[in-house]
């Protein structure tokens, strides 16, 4: 994995993370315990911060950024993800706020001052437009999203498996890069 600083500001990493070795990781990043970094993610936290929840997965080729504060924005826009989010393969978070318990499908964009409240859906290829609010318990779909129906209970149960899902899938990858390393010394 590449971890570098910037601005003064390094990755801070739970316990448990796992963060492939072709993912990079800049600046003021913050990833919660048990989550997991897939490869060729760039999660670049240079010009304001992102925070990732605990037994969140930002899955292969995932872009994550912020939006720095300017004339145009004051404030910019921090990333912040909460718990036991799926990001899915090939998907844009730019300056966004995701809650808990979210799946992202694959080749999602979400874009500036954007709000995913808990328990949603997002069906893959969609585009949340920039200050979008989606309210918690629906599912999401197209480009761009539109509230297509509620959650039924096993979405919902859906969430934790998947959460959990990725958490075993983590501990084998760290026990493996631990019985490598033990062997290289």
């Amino acid at each position: 994995m590449v971890m570098k600083s910037f601005r003064g500001k390094t990755p801070q990493l739970g316990d448990r993370v796992w963060v492939d070795e072709n993912a990079v990781v800049i600046g003021d990043v913050t990833i919660g315990d048990d989550s997991s970094v897939w490869p060729l993610v760039a999660i670049r936290g240079d010009m304001h911060s992102i925070t990732i929840g605990a037994r969140t997965s930002v899955q292969d080729n995932s872009c994550l950024h912020i939006t720095h504060a300017s004339t145009y924005k004051p404030d910019g826009f921090p990333l912040s993800i909460g718990d036991d989010v799926t990001v899915g393969h090939m998907a844009m978070l730019h300056g966004c706020t995701v809650g808990n318990r979210v799946l992202v499908g694959m080749g999602t964009t979400i874009l500036d001052g954007a709000v995913v409240e808990d328990e949603v859906i997002i069906g893959a290829g969609s585009l949340v437009p920039p200050g979008k609010r989606l309210a918690s318990g629906f599912m999401y779909m197209g480009s761009p999203v539109k509230q297509i129906r509620p959650l039924n209970d096993k979405e919902i149960e859906y969430f934790q498996y998947a959460g959990l899902n990725y958490v075993k899938l983590k501990d084998e990858y760290l026990a493996e890069a631990e019985l490598l390393s033990k062997k290289e010394d």
